[in-house]
């Protein structure tokens, strides 16, 4: 018998599922200016779906393991590479960068949306967003 997984955003509006996978940030109702995440001030800002894909603007590469609690990743840990990615005529927003080799990165890589199960449990998967290489510039 299969198992279903029941996979979620780690939190509520950073990412739609469905039908396409993209970040939500939010809009100034006045000044126009975008941010990310949405914040929780509606008032102020309206939902607005950001661009998936973007150049790699800067990068580094995580090799030692964050403070926990906030940090829950993978045991033991892993380095992994973390990355700014310029979303066109939106904002710069930071991602853990994945499907890629850290010696391959440079900046200005085309990057798209991804996600990635950050850590599983009784409920199943809670998904991360993540950006990797787009399809055609991966290994």
């Amino acid at each position: 018998m299969l198992a279903v997984v029941n996979e979620r955003p780690i939190a509520a509006d950073l990412f739609t599922l469905a039908p396409d996978l993209r970040l939500i940030g939010g809009r100034n109702r006045q000044s126009g200016r975008i941010v990310f995440p949405l914040p929780s001030d509606r008032e102020s800002f309206e939902r607005v779906e950001l661009p998936h894909r973007g150049p790699l603007w800067s990068y580094t590469v995580q090799r030692f393991e964050p403070k926990s609690p906030p940090y829950f990743g993978e045991k033991p840990f892993q380095p992994f590479a973390v990355g700014y990615i310029e979303l066109p005529g939106a904002l710069i927003v930071e991602s853990r960068l994945i499907d890629v080799r850290f010696d391959e990165l440079h900046i200005g890589m085309p990057m798209e949306l991804t996600t990635f199960a950050l850590r599983s449990d009784e409920h199943g998967a809670a998904l991360m967003f993540a950006f990797r290489p787009q399809a055609g510039n991966r290994p």
